[in-house]
């Protein structure tokens, strides 16, 4: 059951991960085409739009933390990864509640993690 407390944390870290990934794909060539990620180094984002991000990010973070602990107590694998699912499926519908496309998300993600100018911008609204 640790193993699949471990595993299952590393996979819902991965839904918050998943703009550096993209990133760091796009930067190696890989054959993903997302223009809003691949525009993230801009920083030309709308106050409304980081306010979006900052809104979504609390909501992503409390849906994270919800299920890290149902996940901790599954009793089986299989229990265990429809949570997971469950989890990821909340975590899209908080982020397009509050009007903002997934796509838009990543990007302002990954730039807050590497472009001081956004991360500045982003904590100032926290």
């Amino acid at each position: 059951m640790n193993k699949l407390l471990i595993s299952m944390t590393a996979s819902l870290a991965m839904l918050a991960a998943a703009p550096a990934i993209a990133q760091q794909d796009a930067q190696q060539g890989a054959e993903y085409a997302d223009p809003a990620a691949q525009n993230a180094q801009d920083a030309n984002y709308s106050d409304s739009e980081l306010q979006q991000f900052v809104e979504a990010q609390s909501g992503v973070m409390e849906v994270r933390e919800d299920y890290i602990a149902k996940i901790e107590a599954a009793d089986s694998q299989q229990e265990a990864q429809e949570l997971q699912m469950e989890a990821n499926d909340k975590m899209v519908g908080v982020i397009e509640e509050v009007g903002m496309d997934i796509p838009t998300y990543n990007a302002i993600a990954t730039a807050y993690s590497s472009n001081p100018e956004v991360r500045n911008r982003v904590d100032s609204m926290m």
